[in-house]
């Protein structure tokens, strides 16, 4: 057993001595938002924020899944399992579909899951549910897959079972996560790097608009349209490019004529993978406040050529643009609401919190919640 972790309350019910323990956290973006589905460079990093699953073994191929938080139990078959839209099992499910779609052989189990990753902040709740319970199975079941393909299967997860197309790096971050680390994540390859975040006399704050715009989810396809037609045009006169991971500023510029939006999206996306190379480098200098300044900018890309901001998460990162105690900040995720991610100092988060809160309230009459977290380890057993 480790001591790392304290075993959450709500779960301690369900710990047997044939239970495993496994801990998945939820993760932060720091750099390189809407790379990842053009080929890109992603630089996410996991949480102290986390979804927990006692799991154990059943007779024959009953599945029993519990939530704490919603306090329900369901059962099900390994012979009939399917999407249950809309339902926390769905993302359980969907691991043991997986499971056996290629070939692993598992049998009935008992689990049961508590979380504290916020829901619907924008930090993977879903991505964590899925990551640990691909672990516990591996763990329960000997079947010695590696964490590469566990996150492949957490993702084919979500692409069958809760039918949202995501990218890899939710699952990634999740099952790689190395605290005080980010991970430079290469969306083409897979290879990835750590580099050290040192915060120094800084932390981060998650600020959550609380907003939730429908336009997400169809302006997210949009946006994949608007750059596979931008990768068409340059294809033209550059036919080795595969994606605007290939491609460079002068190519945008030869190839699409600036006033057409299609420039826009992808000089957005070149330019952030740029961002975050030469964020990896500031970041090995430890020069966090030059890190930050790329963070405002990444904001600014997303805002205006790229148009997945919203007005409230615009005037959170132009109140922290104008406190001197935050260096860098921007939204975080896929857009239309959700979170900004701020570096802030330590001292002065407590005020920057209070003060933002009080003003975003007077503007938009919306509570605004926040959330200050550390950068820990990946998925683990913490009890076996």
């Amino acid at each position: 057993m480790s001591g790392k972790y304290t075993i959450p309350g709500p779960l301690q019910p369900f710990i047997t001595d044939k239970a495993i323990i496994v801990r998945s956290p939820g993760r932060i973006n720091l750099i390189g938002e809407h790379t990842d589905y053009n080929e890109g460079f992603v630089l996410p990093a996991a949480i102290d924020k986390a979804v927990y699953v006692v799991i154990e073994k059943n007779e024959g191929d009953r599945i029993v899944l519990h939530s704490t938080d919603f306090n329900e139990t369901v059962e099900y078959t390994l012979a009939a399992i399917k999407p249950v839209v809309g339902h926390w099992s769905t993302y359980i499910l969907g691991i043991a579909d997986q499971l056996q779609q290629r070939s692993y052989s598992i049998g009935g189990f008992k689990l049961a899951v508590y979380g504290d990753v916020p829901l619907g902040a924008g930090l993977s709740s879903s991505a964590a549910i899925e990551c640990a319970t691909a672990f516990a199975l591996n763990e329960l079941f000997g079947l010695g897959i590696t964490r590469k393909e566990l996150s492949l299967i957490a993702q084919k997860a979500e692409h069958e079972f809760a039918g949202v197309k995501c990218g890899i790096m939710d699952q990634f971050a999740s099952l790689f996560g190395k605290k005080n680390n980010v991970i430079r994540l290469d969306c083409r390859s897979l290879d990835y790097e750590y580099f050290p975040l040192e915060l120094g006399q800084y932390k981060l704050v998650l600020l959550d608009s609380q907003v939730k715009h429908s336009l997400a989810s169809t302006e997210y396809n949009v946006r994949r349209s608007q750059c596979e037609a931008g990768v068409a045009a340059i294809q033209q006169q550059y036919p080795a490019v595969k994606s605007l991971r290939d491609v460079s500023r002068e190519m945008i510029n030869a190839c699409i004529g600036p006033a057409d939006i299609v420039y826009r999206r992808c000089k957005y996306v070149v330019e952030e993978n740029i961002r975050l190379q030469e964020g990896c480098i500031d970041l090995l200098n430890g020069n966090v406040e030059a890190f930050g300044k790329k963070m405002f900018a990444t904001h600014e890309g997303l805002s205006k050529d790229y148009e997945v901001s919203c007005k409230e998460l615009d005037y959170l990162v132009e109140q922290a643009q104008h406190n001197s105690s935050v260096i860098g900040a921007r939204m975080m995720g896929g857009g239309f609401g959700g979170c900004t991610i701020n570096i802030v100092q330590k001292e002065a988060a407590d005020a920057l919190i209070e003060k933002v809160t009080v003003q975003y309230q007077n503007v938009f009459q919306k509570d605004l919640k926040s959330y200050t977290i550390q950068i820990e380890e990946g998925t683990s057993v913490i009890m076996k």
